[in-house]
């Protein structure tokens, strides 16, 4: 009898109660509201850090018309917890943390400027709200300095919160770009913090996702800036919960629907502040020998002409500092007459450019995303890296240009709509075109050269979208590549948003393809679906057969992941003419692959095993062998399940055989796996060595789904040996983490073999329970062979205690089986 981990009472009340929430399709604060509770409380109870009343608990069952008395034994563990009893050899131990120095805590903030000036009221009002109510909105008028008063006291709060410290633009009043939605915003902050995209909720909304973040912050202590809010309904997904982390929002408005949110109000400095703040902007003290000091008419005028505003006034002291030559009256009569104080000072700091720094200046504001690199802005521009790289110091120079992080740019939302405003009168909208096209063409192409060094299993695909940049980043590695994947995330969303707008049809329909590897190991399957659903729209209007056969290819593949058996099945028929139609072998094997996983999920046996010993001549005939050993590695998984262990571990062992650079290539880690259960028995030691190899891969990789996989088939390998309690304690930390992955169709793959390792070590309820589970799960998602197996196993549990209903599951099992021409389950 194997020895089960004791959760803490405390933790598994929680976990029972963020159950009635899921019963109850309610948010937090809509959950809190229906039961009378505060949804602060609410927030603690569910996160474990606090136990309940039993009230609370009565309350939350009755809302969605549970009975609480089960509930009762467990509340009252947690509400009076015994001493924690003495570990012994035969309980499982939690894996052991990753060796190696831990990661530096994630810091996001820009610079804190040199030269911040006054606002000492404010600040002392922001850290007062900060230690009050750990959320505050600074508002005022553009250029006014909330995001320089949001950084510096973010800088001050850092060391009382050291677990991270974050900033994300919202765009909410950034020109050209809509402001950010909260779904990629949450999903930016999760990325920052290291979140697997298996936590990460895929459907439901916003309300999971933000539940999802506050649940991450409930146990850190962080500093989050929320710059340039556009209103309440973009923050309030955003705000953390639960915990002690907080957040400062800056918005041009007042967010007034933020009640519960301390507001700081700024206005402009006052005559003796924006004084200071020019002399010490532009390095001239103010003594008697400055040159402010002897022209103190002008320098009152620079003032007023700047509105004294933080901004402008850094604006033009950049053009005093960098000018020693200059006089204060010179400055002012740069100044020109009519313009607003922003103009004035754009202008002012754009005339000191020369004519190629100004068309670089100007272009720059036509960017779809945020942040930039110097290999956009050379792409943007048409000009070599290295002239970019000079252009972008000269403008960082002129404060016309911002540097939030090293190799990172961004504009200013007023200095962008000013270079777009004098690209309007100055360039020809065929220039400004063409410069736009050349950044879709960069983007397209800068993510298949990342997907290249990737080296999963999808083959490169050539990019036909534009023609490709004079240089490129380099990826020294696939990890450098993820990297990438996830600093340019907002800006590969923005550039497919306009390339839908421009109809720029073949880059909405290359684009999500060289970031489906991105998508599976980041962001899950709901937004990928959405992208092909639009590529698919795309690959219909140009007419080409191999984008719409790629296109209806991809979204079949994309809905196979998602759990949406049906719908990819139609896609499949769909793509099947299509592909052959457009002639290219790559695209043939790859969409057999496909149909072949498919096949095989639904329960058939023949029909899948063809199709992947065709895909296999396919990939070879295309020249293709990282793809023809995919599906010799994934015909030795499919027989190992049909019980033929020695063609199974051949077959693998032919796949190990096929040499490639990557050790962590796909084909290996499902051979491997296929090779240790294959060999369990006789092998046992070599079994266990391959198992454990192909863990390590899957955790080096990061992909969450395949290292549950790697731990449930050693678990059933150790179960063959007869290892109960290691192979249950791997089957437990396999299920560990998929109850934090959303997509709950994953499940439907280890369950039976969880369920047969607990009957075996002596568990028949556990087994029964997970068999149960599988039969509730397999008819919704179309897996009619687990249907089979789960019915199979029930039968086997019951087979003593219950013939009766042992047998009526059997026959059950047997009618889907002959339905499926399957004469044996899976063992």
């Amino acid at each position: 009898m194997a020895v089960q981990h004791q959760e803490d009472p405390q933790d598994e009340l929680a976990a029972r109660l963020r159950l009635l929430q899921e019963v109850s399709k309610l948010g937090v604060r809509a959950l809190a509201r229906d039961a009378g509770l505060s949804s602060s409380s609410l927030s603690r109870y569910l996160s474990g850090q606090t136990v309940p009343p039993w009230s609370a608990v009565i309350s939350l069952c009755r809302l969605v018309q549970r009975d609480p008395r089960p509930l009762r034994p467990l509340w009252e563990r947690a509400s009076n917890p015994l001493p924690a009893p003495p570990k012994t050899s035969r309980q499982v131990q939690p894996p052991a943390p990753p060796t190696g120095a831990p990661r530096p805590p994630r810091n996001d903030l820009p610079r804190d400027v040199p030269d911040f000036t006054g606002r000492e009221g404010q600040l002392d009002a922001v850290l007062a709200a900060v230690n009050d109510s750990r959320v505050v909105a600074i508002d005022g008028m553009a250029g006014v300095g909330k995001t320089c008063l949001a950084v510096h006291a973010a800088h001050r709060l850092t060391d009382d919160y050291p677990d991270a410290q974050l900033y994300v633009d919202l765009h909410g009043f950034t020109a050209g770009r809509a402001p950010l939605d909260p779904d990629p915003a949450l999903r930016t902050l999760l990325a920052a913090l290291d979140v697997p995209s298996e936590k990460i909720p895929q459907e439901g909304g916003i309300e999971p996702l933000a539940a999802c973040w506050r649940s991450e912050l409930a146990h850190r202590r962080a500093v989050v800036v929320l710059d340039n809010a556009a209103d309440a309904d973009q923050v309030r997904p955003l705000l953390p919960g639960a915990g002690p982390s907080v957040t400062l929002i800056t918005s041009r408005n007042r967010l007034m629907g933020l009640d519960e949110v301390p507001p700081v109000s700024l206005d402009v400095l006052t005559p003796e502040e924006s004084a200071a703040l020019l002399a010490r902007a532009s390095g001239d003290p103010g003594g008697n020998d400055s040159r402010l000091a002897r022209d103190p008419e002008s320098a009152a005028e620079v003032l007023r002409l700047c509105g004294h505003l933080p901004l402008a006034l850094r604006l033009a002291a950049a053009r005093l500092r960098h000018r020693p030559g200059w006089t204060v009256g010179i400055l002012v009569e740069r100044m020109a007459e009519g313009a607003t104080e922003f103009d004035t000072a754009f202008d002012m700091s754009v005339r000191q450019l020369d004519r190629a720094q100004r068309r670089f200046f100007r272009l720059l504001g036509q960017l779809p995303g945020s942040t930039f690199d110097e290999y956009v802005a050379a792409a943007l521009a048409d000009i070599p890296l290295r002239k970019a790289q000079m252009m972008l110091e000269d403008l960082l120079d002129a404060h016309l240009v911002q540097q939030p992080a090293a190799g990172r740019y961004r504009l200013h939302d007023l200095v962008r709509q000013h270079a777009r405003n004098a690209a309007a009168e100055e360039d020809s909208p065929a220039d400004l075109d063409q410069a736009l096209r050349r950044v879709l063409d960069y983007y397209v192409h800068a993510a298949a050269a990342a997907d290249a060094t990737m080296s999963y299993l999808s083959p490169n695909r050539p990019v036909t979208a534009g023609g490709p940049p004079a240089e490129l980043p380099k990826f020294a590695g696939k990890h450098l590549a993820l990297l990438w994947f996830a600093t340019e995330y907002t800006n590969l969303m923005a550039v497919f948003e306009t390339a839908v707008a421009t109809g720029a049809d073949v880059h909405v329909c290359e684009l999500p393809r060289f970031m489906r590897a991105f998508f599976a190991r980041r962001c899950g399957t709901t937004h990928l679906n959405v992208l092909f659903e639009r590529s698919l729209v795309a690959a219909q209007r140009l007419g080409d057969p191999f984008q719409l056969a790629e296109a209806q290819s991809d979204l079949g593949f994309a809905r196979y992941n998602a759990g949406r058996m049906a719908e990819a099945e139609t896609a499949y028929d769909a793509a099947t003419p299509l592909v052959s139609q457009a002639g290219d072998p790559r695209s043939q094997a790859e969409l057999t692959m496909r149909r072949g996983y498919l096949k095989w999920d639904k329960g058939h046996v023949e029909e899948p095993l063809d199709l992947f010993r065709l895909a296999g001549q396919q990939y070879a005939a295309a020249d293709c062998p990282m793809g023809a050993a995919h599906a010799v590695a994934y015909e030795a998984w499919a027989m190992l399940q049909l019980g033929n262990r020695e063609q199974a571990a051949q077959l693998a062992r032919e796949a190990l055989a096929i040499p490639h650079a990557d050790p962590a290539w796909p084909p290996t880690l499902t051979a491997r796996i296929t090779l240790g259960v294959a060999i369990a028995d006789e092998q046992p030691d070599e079994a266990v060595q391959h198992l454990n190899q192909a863990l390590d891969m899957a955790r080096e990789d990061g992909h969450k789904h395949n290292e549950a996989w790697c731990l449930n088939c050693l678990g059933a390998a150790l179960r063959q040996m007869g290892r109960y309690d290691e192979a249950l304690a791997n089957h437990q930390q396999a299920f560990a983490l998929l109850d934090d992955l959303f997509e709950d169709h994953w499940k439907i793959h280890f369950l039976d073999t969880y369920a047969e390792t607990c009957r075996l070590a002596g568990l028949p309820e556990q087994a029964l329970a997970l068999h149960r589970q599988a039969l509730e799960l397999a008819p919704k998602l179309g897996y009619r062979h687990k249907e089979a197996l789960a019915h199979e196993g029930i039968a086997a549990v019951l087979n003593d205690t219950d013939p009766t209903q042992a047998a009526e599951h059997r026959v059950a099992a047997q009618a889907i089986l002959k339905d499926l021409q399957v004469l044996t389950p899976a063992t």
